[in-house]
């Protein structure tokens, strides 16, 4: 009769097992009103891409891996920020025309995901204020700061459904997230009072420069740390730049490479080299250096494979070409049509701060080259949405040169084929359409005219 008992209780055992969640997870959703372009979903990180299908009445799905925790879905205008775990089947939904008010995540692991719109949120309401908020004096932007840090873990203690684990690691979150504003305040402060000569007080930063920089659990779950670590050995590596009069991009991958930890050390060297690789003047030797130190294959197979594809932009190679590119003079116009002519291509776009800057120096220099055997071209990269903004710009800032728009702004050939991960981006084309220079000097920079010397134009 005991054993009947227990066969019993050992199939009643069996019955109520816990099924194990899938190791994947699930996303969904509909689009109203979607613009063109493609709809992708990105690691946070960067480290995979994939373009969704998008039906004609704008629903989605995809199967996401959960060896990823943290992506961003986007529509090519608005980034939804989302946390994968095992088992999560999320549908998403908004309506592209007005996204702030319509964006909805439902299904199992939305609590998380609708926190975080929400946050989100609250920090686009915050950066749409960037003038105002660093150019206030020191004191004030300290409360300032806090004020915002406690109105967000408000929203977080407020937040319905969220696991205990994740509430106690988005508050070391926020914390990073605050000393990050302090960190950024000097920088900025600079840049939007025009006053190079500032200077934080000596214990502004005191609870920044108390961090202890190695800890790896902090680091993986908490971009706001990762920024404040990488900004941590980026002022090393300046240091180390000025004290021992090497490139800057050196200095790094030497400062990195003391890095005890593994992770912290591959995720930074990745990080650098997946966006800074492409501006080294010795590309070559960085790429050998960064293979020597980091020991994380994927990562490493990643980069070779950007190496490689770098290495068909060195100098006397032929140009990768755009063809038939709107002129805002009217017709089209592609690289061919410049033969005969070296060819100085300024990829900007309008609301890029930093490319309006170089603005009067290429005006500068263009003049000074007026009727030179040279070309001055400048390729937006705006989305078609805001192509009556870029004609209106070029009428207002009375642009000269040959000024063109691409034709399908960051995923235009061209772009992808120069690997342009960032702008303003100057390259310079021979008169044969052969490459001098993918990542050519700044008008801003005496490096450019010393340039222009050395080629006789």
């Amino acid at each position: 009769m005991k054993k009947l008992i227990f066969i019993a209780f050992a199939i009643a055992l069996i019955g109520c097992k816990t099924e194990a969640k899938p190791d994947y997870a699930i996303i969904s959703g509909k689009i109203t009103n979607k613009q063109a372009g493609d709809l992708t979903i990105n690691s946070e990180d960067r480290t995979f891409k994939e373009t969704l299908v998008v039906a004609a009445d704008g629903t989605f799905t995809d199967t996401l891996s959960t060896d990823i925790s943290s992506y961003i879905l986007y529509d090519g205008t608005n980034p939804i920020f989302l946390n994968i775990e095992p088992g999560n089947n999320l549908n998403i939904t908004y309506d592209a025309s007005d996204f702030d008010n319509t964006i909805s995540i439902s299904g199992v692991g939305s609590e998380i995901n609708n926190y975080l719109v929400a946050k989100r949120k609250a920090e686009k309401e915050l950066s749409k204020k960037n003038q105002e908020i660093y150019s206030l004096e020191e004191d004030t932007y300290l409360k300032r700061m806090m004020a915002f840090k406690n109105s967000q873990e408000e929203l977080l203690n407020n937040s319905e459904g969220l696991p205990t684990e994740f509430v106690a690691k988005e508050k070391k979150n926020l914390h990073y997230a605050y000393l990050s504003k302090l960190n950024e305040f000097e920088r900025a402060h600079k840049y939007f009072t025009k006053n190079e000569d500032f200077k934080v007080s000596d214990d502004f930063l005191k609870d920044v420069k108390s961090i202890d920089y190695s800890n790896v659990e902090d680091f993986d779950f908490s971009s706001n740390y990762k920024g404040l670590v990488s900004d941590h050995y980026g002022d090393k590596a300046n240091k180390l730049s000025k004290k021992d009069s090497i490139a800057y991009d050196m200095a790094f991958l030497k400062t990195a490479s003391a890095i005890e930890n593994e992770t912290i050390k591959n995720s930074l060297l990745f990080d650098y080299a997946n966006y800074n690789m492409s501006y080294s003047k010795d590309i070559d030797g960085f790429y050998n250096i960064f293979t020597k130190i980091s020991t994380n294959k994927k990562n490493n197979a990643i980069i070779t494979e950007k190496y490689d594809n770098l290495m068909g932009l060195t100098k006397g190679r032929p140009s990768p070409k755009f063809v038939g590119y709107e002129n805002y003079a009217g017709g089209k116009t592609s690289l061919d049509d410049l033969k005969g002519k070296y060819v100085y291509v300024d990829v900007w776009a309008t609301w890029c701060g930093p490319c309006k800057r170089e603005i009067p120096f290429l005006k500068e220099v263009e003049e000074k080259y007026h009727g030179k055997n040279i070309e001055f071209v400048s390729i937006s990269i705006d989305k078609a949405s805001d192509h009556e903004k870029w004609k209106a710009m070029v009428n207002e800032k009375e642009l000269g040169g040959v000024q063109l728009f691409a034709d399908n702004d960051w995923n235009s050939a061209f772009v992808k084929d120069y690997q342009i991960q960032g702008i303003p981006r100057f390259l310079l084309i021979d008169a044969e359409g052969n490459i001098v220079d993918s990542n050519a000097p700044r008008p801003s920079s005496l490096e450019l005219i010393e340039l222009f010397t050395e080629l006789s134009i």
